[in-house]
């Protein structure tokens, strides 16, 4: 079995420091509803085409629970970037406390 690297969200900085870049590879729906302020969308199925936008030198997190983010760890890993997986993901940030934004008229929700 494959490691993912992972990183609680205890031991994430809030707030998130220069040099730290938040991936969300999930579906635009589910991102509209609600994410971590600053945080990048890029859809895992769109990942391999914007690899580009995944910045150099930076400690890379990427939340999603499950596959996914597991997926997307493990990708942009082979290509030399520092990445961890948000353990709990999104869920694991919400019950911390940890605030998220909306682009909907709605208060954030994890859906």
């Amino acid at each position: 079995m494959i490691e993912v690297p992972t990183i609680e969200v205890a031991q994430v900085p809030d707030p998130i420091p220069e040099g730290v870049t938040v991936i969300d590879v999930r579906e635009p729906v589910e991102w509209q509803h609600g994410h971590i302020e600053g945080a990048t969308h890029i859809p895992l199925h769109d990942l391999p085409g914007r690899v580009s936008d995944v910045p150099e030198g930076q400690t890379i997190v990427v939340c999603k629970v499950g596959a996914r983010s597991a997926q997307a760890v493990l990708y942009l890993g082979r290509l030399g970037h520092d990445v961890v997986n948000l353990g709990g993901g999104l869920v694991e940030w919400e019950a911390a406390g940890r605030p998220l934004v909306s682009e909907t008229a709605q208060a954030p929700q994890i859906i």
